[in-house]
C-alpha cells in the first residue's frame, strides 16, 4: 500500500492525542510491574548493589539513545503501526510482518497477559480469594508431546482474564475514554513510584541495607560465584562478570520497553513532527531516572540477601521495611494501579499495528475496519482474546523425585517472554538501523526531527544491543533459539498471506 492509500485509510483515526496524551502513552507503557519486581533476580545475577545500578543504568541508555533513533523515524511517518510502518519502509514488507507477527503472537499480547496476572497477584494480597492455587478449574495436563503445560483456570487467572476484557470494552469506546483512562492512572502511578521513592531514601536508609553490609562492587566478597549466579557458566573473573551483567539487564529492559507504543499511534496524534519527538525523549528521560532512584530506594533500604530473595517483591519489602506492615498493602494497591494503567496503554496502542498489518492485507481484513467511535474493535477484540488466552495455559514440572501426584505449575506467558526478549532486542536494533538506512534511502524526505549525535547515537545503540543480543544467546541458546523461531514461524505465514492477496487479485 501506499503512503497515499494509507493516510487515505487511516485518516479516519481520530487526531485526538496532544503532547501530554502521547507522554502518557510513553510513561504509562513502560511503567508496569517490572520495576516493582525484576531488580530481585537482577541483583542475584550480579552480586553486588553497584552492578544493579550499572545494570539498570545500560538498560537506560539502550533505551534513550533507541528513543532518539526512533523519534526522527516517528515524526518522519507519523502513521498508524508506527514501528511496523518504519520496518516495512527500511527492509521491506516481510521484515514489517515479522514484527507485527511476533508483536501479536506473543510481544504485545503476552506482555498484557504478564501484566494483567501481576495486577491480580497483587490483589491477592488485599483480596485473599484471589490466589494462583484457588481453582475454579484444576491445571489439566495436555497429552503427548504437550505433556510440559496444563490448562486451569484459578481466582487469579480469572481477575487477569476479567481486566484484560474490560480494557479491550472500554478502549472499543474510542479514543477520548481510553486516553482519559490512560493519563489518569499514569499521573496516579507514577505519584506512586514517586512515593516508593521518597520512602525508601527518606524514611528506609538503615545501616542494616545493602549499601552499608555488602561490598559495592567486589560481588565476590559477598559471596558470590558466577557459577552459583549461572550454573554451567564456563567464564571466570571479569569477564564472567561482564557477561552476568548483561543478562542481568534482561529485566530491566524488560521494565523499560513498550516506550516505542506511542508510534503505534502516530496517525491519532496532533502535529505529530513536534510531539511525537517530545514525547518520546521527556516521557524516557522521566522513566529512567525514576526506575534508577527506585533501584537506589532498594539498596539503601534493604538487605542484599533480601533484595534477592525478598518474601513477596523488593518494592513490598522496602515499603515494608520503612513503614512496616501498612507499607505491604500501599505497595500492592499501588502495583495495582501502575499495572492496570500500563495494560490500558498497551492494549490501547498494540490494536493500531494490527490494523495497518490489515490495511496492507496482511492481516485478517475485519481488524482493518474502524467502529463509529473511529477506533479499530476488531483488532482490539482480537488482541484481547489471544492475550486472555495466553493467561490460561501453564507450565508443569514435577519434583526432583519425579512424583507425579506433585506436579509444580508456573506460567507460560513468562516462560514465552523469556523466549522472545532476544528476538525483541533484535526488532530493536532493525529499527534505529532504519534511521541509517532511512537517511539514504529517502535523503530529502521530510525530518522534522533529526537524531543529534548522528550517526554516533544509532551506532552506539546498534554496538550495545548486539553486544547484549550475543550475550543473551550463549548464556541461555535454548531459550532465545525458540524466541527467534517463535518469529521466523511468520515467515511462511507471510508468503501465505501474500499468495492469498495475489490470488484475489488475478480472480479480479
Amino acid at each position: 500500500m501506499t503512503a497515499k492509500a494509507e493516510e487515505e485509510k487511516s485518516e479516519h483515526l481520530e487526531k485526538g492525542l496532544g503532547l501530554l496524551d502521547a507522554t502518557m502513552i510513553v510513561v504509562g507503557s513502560m511503567i508496569g510491574s517490572g520495576i516493582f519486581i525484576t531488580s530481585a533476580e537482577s541483583s542475584r545475577l550480579v552480586g553486588a548493589p553497584g552492578w544493579l545500578l550499572v545494570a539498570w543504568a545500560l538498560a537506560g541508555l539502550l533505551t534513550i539513545t533507541g528513543a532518539l533513533c526512533c523519534a526522527e523515524l516517528a515524526a518522519m511517518m507519523p502513521r498508524a503501526g508506527g514501528q511496523y510502518v518504519f520496518l516495512r519502509e527500511a527492509y521491506g514488507a516481510p521484515v514489517g510482518f515479522l514484527f507485527g507477527w511476533s508483536l501479536f503472537l506473543v510481544i504485545q499480547t503476552g506482555t498484557i497477559a504478564a501484566v494483567a496476572v501481576a495486577f491480580a497477584r497483587f490483589t491477592g494480597v488485599l483480596v485473599p480469594w484471589v490466589a494462583s492455587d484457588h481453582y475454579l478449574v484444576a491445571p489439566r495436563i495436555l497429552p503427548g508431546i504437550l505433556g510440559g503445560y496444563a490448562v486451569s483456570l484459578s481466582t487469579e487467572q480469572l481477575v487477569a482474564v476479567a481486566l484484560i476484557l474490560l480494557l479491550t470494552l472500554t478502549n472499543t469506546r474510542g479514543l477520548k475514554l481510553g486516553k482519559l483512562i490512560q493519563n489518569t492512572f499514569t499521573l496516579t502511578k507514577t505519584a506512586a513510584l514517586a512515593g516508593l521513592i521518597l520512602v525508601g531514601l527518606l524514611l528506609g536508609w538503615n545501616n542494616l541495607s545493602a549499601a552499608y553490609t555488602s561490598a559495592g562492587w567486589d560481588s565476590w566478597a559477598n559471596g558470590w560465584t558466577p557459577q552459583a549466579a549461572q550454573p554451567g557458566l564456563q567464564a571466570a573473573g571479569g569477564l564472567a562478570l561482564a557477561m552476568l551483567v548483561g543478562r542481568a539487564m534482561t529485566g530491566p529492559l524488560f521494565a523499560q520497553s513498550a516506550w516505542n507504543n506511542v508510534t503505534f499511534m502516530g496517525s491519532e496524534i496532533r502535529d505529530p513532527g513536534k510531539n511525537l519527538p517530545r514525547a518520546l525523549l521527556v516521557g524516557c528521560g522521566v522513566v529512567v531516572a525514576l526506575y534508577l532512584l527506585a533501584n537506589l530506594a532498594y539498596v539503601v533500604t534493604l538487605p542484599l540477601d533480601v533484595m534477592q530473595k525478598p518474601p513477596n517483591s523488593i518494592a513490598t519489602a522496602t515499603m515494608q521495611a520503612a513503614l512496616g506492615a501498612a507499607g505491604t498493602a500501599l505497595m500492592a494497591a499501588a502495583i495495582m494501579i501502575s499495572t492496570f494503567g500500563c495494560n490500558n496503554g498497551l492494549i490501547l496502542a498494540g490494536a493500531r499495528v494490527y490494523y495497518a498489518m490489515a490495511c496492507d492485507r496482511l492481516f485478517f481484513a475485519r481488524t482493518s475496519r474502524l467502529n463509529a467511535r473511529h477506533v479499530p474493535a476488531v483488532a482490539l477484540v482480537v488482541q484481547g482474546l489471544w492475550a486472555a488466552l495466553l493467561v490460561l495455559p501453564r507450565t508443569v514440572r514435577f519434583d526432583a523425585g519425579g512424583d507425579a501426584l506433585a506436579p509444580i505449575y508456573g506460567n507460560v506467558y513468562t516462560q514465552l517472554l523469556e523466549y522472545i526478549i532476544p528476538a525483541d532486542l533484535v526488532f530493536y536494533v532493525l529499527m534505529v538501523g532504519a534511521v541509517l538506512i532511512m537517511r539514504r534511502k529517502a535523503p530529502d524526505a521530510a525530518r522534522p526531527y533529526r537524531t543529534p549525535g548522528y550517526p554516533l547515537v544509532p551506532i552506539v545503540y546498534i554496538l550495545l544491543a548486539s553486544l547484549l543480543i550475543l550475550d543473551l544467546i550463549y548464556l541461555a541458546p535454548q531459550t532465545s533459539g525458540v524466541g527467534f523461531l517463535i518469529a521466523l514461524t511468520g515467515l511462511p505465514v507471510y508468503f501465505a498471506w501474500r499468495s492469498k492477496v495475489r490470488s484475489q487479485n488475478a480472480e479480479r
